[in-house]
């Protein structure tokens, strides 16, 4: 987990013609990405690792330019991409915040009734596949565990068959203990699957 690096912004087009670019936040926040001496570029499972030249806040938005990146059209290759940097450089975490990377792969967990005690036998109800921005907040996607017993089987399987993926708003409201360390979060209400 150490070593391991976190989207961090991406590339939003050139910006003058030097091969400076515009950089959105995946954080909101510029300071730490201004900081930087050196970032990946990816998009899929193509990457590029770069030095940065200059890096200036301006305007609500970063401008960065990269000893690797020279012209505008040379930018647009690399519309879109993600910027990752290795996790100590990544944004600092406050309360009830995680790296969306950390969040998936979790098991959401039930304790057995609404608002029921940590302390209670939990029970894998899905693991979460992605973490999706939505109007008001972030969604947890699951996809419901074939092993559920507390859910009926029509809860588990699409009309297709295929095990049913549903989104789960990442609010306090909806998910209780969120421990990333051990790979669990747990769900407060199990109405929110049906």
């Amino acid at each position: 987990m150490e070593n391991e690096q976190l989207v961090v912004g991406f590339v939003r087009g050139p910006h003058g013609v030097a091969g400076e670019f515009k950089v959105e936040s995946a954080s909101g926040d510029y300071a730490h990405i201004a900081a930087l001496k050196e970032v990946t570029l990816r998009h899929g499972s193509d990457s590029k690792k770069c030095s940065v030249e200059t890096a200036e806040e301006g305007c609500g938005t970063l401008y960065m330019k990269l000893r690797e990146i020279n012209s505008p059209e040379e930018v647009r290759k690399y519309n879109g991409w993600e910027l990752l940097v290795d996790r100590k450089y990544a944004h600092p975490l406050s309360k009830n915040e995680w790296y969306i990377e950390d969040l998936k792969g979790c098991s959401l967990i039930w304790n057995g009734s609404d608002a029921a005690a940590v302390t209670a036998p939990a029970e894998i109800v899905g693991t979460i596949t992605d973490v999706l921005e939505g109007g008001a907040g972030y969604l947890l996607e699951v996809s419901i565990s074939e092993s559920c017993t507390v859910l009926a089987d029509d809860l588990k399987h699409t009309s297709s068959g295929k095990v049913r993926k549903v989104l789960i708003p990442l609010t306090l409201n909806h998910i209780g203990n969120v421990d990333v360390k051990n790979k669990t979060i747990q769900l407060m209400h199990l109405w929110i699957l049906e």
